[in-house]
């Protein structure tokens, strides 16, 4: 068994993009466990956008990460020595055990995974936090009905991916927003998208015309600025804005909103925020809903896998330079 632990601590806040002087990797011996805990070896560790925000001392809808702590995230891992009754030395499980090669635990918040349902990878993209949060955003807020047009900023990403497929299962137009020929190959040929719009190489707002022909019904938001400003305009009476990310805005120093809110108004719809935590409970149910949907080939998932807990400064960037596909993780 390894006798070492590596972490990778918040040195500095960052201002603007994250720098590789705001972290810190740090090695240590192992630690021990009391009555009650686990020790965990980490497989994999999630990197999702929401990272960027935990890092900001700013009131959130949860705390930030403190200077010296390690930096929060995603994880799955084994067991491999345990002092807690609910679980044993092999298990695999998911929790928020932050970006280490090793973790202690309390059990609380530890969820066991079978890796015969699907592989571990899976656990943090489609059946983990991202599938949660395009399941829960698009059916709980975005009520999506047969026959709607249903418009996605990054549809390819591991969150705006699940969106546009289950939104297809629930018999909508779905169009895509994505960066590049191959993101927009990939939403239409492989995950059934019904248009593509690509913002690198095209005008957003001619493609929204061009794709959405009848107008929008569900703009499901994960970039913010200019394109959800542009989405605005081509909304339909009683449409629902879902606000999950704004990716675009993460490193500026003054978030820009929406100029063109009064399209809500005239438009008598609804624009709402959502943070997956609030769902946890239910959290069960959409995991066997989407491994369903899986098991009969309706819904597709992909990961972008990065090899090394030492390459997360470098790994947590391409979220903002687009530079990966599906769900981004680390493979420790």
């Amino acid at each position: 068994m390894e006798n070492s632990n590596t972490q990778i601590l918040l040195a500095s806040r960052p201002t603007g993009v994250p720098q590789k002087a705001n972290w810190l990797i740090k090695k240590s011996d192992l630690p021990t466990i009391e009555d009650g805990e686990v020790l965990l070896k980490i497989k994999y560790i999630s990197i999702d956008p929401a990272m960027r925000g935990w890092i900001n001392d700013t009131r959130s809808y949860i705390p930030p990460v403190q200077i010296g702590e390690v930096m929060r995230a995603g994880t799955i891992g084994e067991i491999i020595a345990s002092n807690n009754d609910k679980f044993q030395i092999g298990d695999t499980v998911t929790g928020w055990n932050g970006v280490q090669t090793h973790a202690v635990s309390d059990g609380k918040g530890l969820y066991k995974v079978d890796g015969r349902v699907a592989p571990l990878p899976t656990f943090l993209g489609t059946l983990g936090m991202p599938g949660m949060t395009g399941y829960f955003g698009l059916l709980t807020i975005g009520q999506p009905k047969e026959g709607e047009t249903l418009l996605v900023s990054g549809a390819a990403g591991a969150v705006g991916s699940v969106v546009g497929q289950i939104a297809k299962i629930k018999g909508c137009r779905v169009v895509g927003i994505a960066g590049g020929e191959q993101k927009c190959a990939y939403i239409k040929d492989e995950l059934g998208f019904d248009g593509a719009i690509d913002y690198k190489n095209e005008s957003v707002k001619d493609g929204i015309k061009r794709e959405c022909p009848k107008g929008i019904d569900i703009y499901f938001d994960n970039v913010g600025g200019e394109i959800l400003d542009t989405a605005l305009t081509r909304i339909n009476m009683k449409a629902r804005i879902v606000i999950c990310g704004a990716i675009s805005q993460y490193n500026n120093n003054v978030v820009k909103g929406p100029s063109n809110y009064l399209s809500l108004l005239v438009n008598r719809a609804r624009m709402e925020g959502m943070v997956v935590m609030d769902y946890a409970k239910d959290y069960g149910t959409a995991v066997m809903q989407m491994a369903q949907w899986m098991g009969e080939g309706k819904l597709k998932s992909k990961e972008f896998i990065v090899d090394g807990i030492e390459t997360f400064p470098d790994t947590l960037l391409r979220l903002f330079s687009g530079d990966k596909m599906g769900k981004l993780i680390i493979k420790v």
